[in-house]
């Protein structure tokens, strides 16, 4: 008898998988490396020349930097408390992302100067 008709006589068994020892992956909440490169982003979109500077203008790099982190910071603990039970967490993770975004619009929006048009748009109607 031949090595290959002993392999074909025994029979096969098919590996059972433990389902606790499975690979697990979760999306939220987001790792302290991620949350870092997320307020790296942040200072830099708020101190660098963008389409955003145009038009609110650009903070110094220590405003920036810590404006990134209350941003981040806020936009966690919302996102945190305000957790959907999801098997992965993307419901959670896209909304902590939008409460970055509008956070940080209401931040630049808030540090802006004044729009001289819509000061002397203002002035003219006062005076009439």
């Amino acid at each position: 008898m031949s090595d290959s008709d002993t392999t074909r006589d025994q029979p096969s068994t098919t590996p059972q998988i433990d389902p606790s020892a499975a690979l697990s992956f979760t999306i939220w909440p987001p790792t302290q490396r991620t949350r870092d490169a997320v307020v790296n982003r942040l200072i830099e979109t708020l101190s660098a020349p963008s389409v955003l500077s145009k038009r609110y203008g650009t903070l110094t790099f220590d405003e920036a930097s810590a404006a990134a982190h209350q941003i981040e910071d806020d936009a966690f603990s919302t996102a945190d408390a305000s957790a959907v039970t999801s098997a992965d967490g993307i419901e959670t993770l896209q909304f902590y992302s939008k409460e970055i975004s509008k956070r940080m619009l209401d931040t630049v929006k808030a540090r802006a100067p004044p729009d001289p048009a819509a000061v002397e748009g203002v002035a003219t109607v006062v005076s009439e």
